[in-house]
């Protein structure tokens, strides 16, 4: 049913910037909280951000400060914008839409690869 089309990884320097975008192919709960998560070789998958239907953001304390997650549900999609990145945020990215009651939606997962 609903696919969640990643966008946006690649190759980044030391400090630089990506943004990443994620769209459901088709329409869903506007209410529904979405989020960002990744996983990094031999570490177990983890929270990056979410964000609700109302505007409602959270965020590892790793990247606070430096990520913005934020949500267009007009478009049905949901952004991650990443700034400041260090190596340390090399993981493959994946995108969530949480279903109350249900199985959650998951994205393919995108590759962040962040290298000098």
């Amino acid at each position: 049913q609903v696919q969640l089309v990643e966008s946006g990884g690649g190759l980044v320097q030391p400090g630089g910037s990506l943004r990443l975008s994620c769209a459901a192919s088709e329409t869903i709960t506007g209410w529904y909280t979405m989020g960002w998560y990744r996983q990094a070789p031999g570490k177990q998958r983890e929270l990056v951000a979410t964000i609700t239907g109302d505007g409602t953001t959270d965020y590892a304390d790793s990247v606070k400060g430096r990520f913005t997650i934020s949500r267009d549900n007009a478009k049905n999609t949901v952004y991650l914008q990443m700034n400041s990145l260090q190596l340390e945020d090399t993981a493959v990215y994946y995108c969530n839409v949480d279903r109350p009651l249900r199985l959650d939606y998951w994205g393919q997962g995108i590759q962040v690869t962040v290298s000098s």
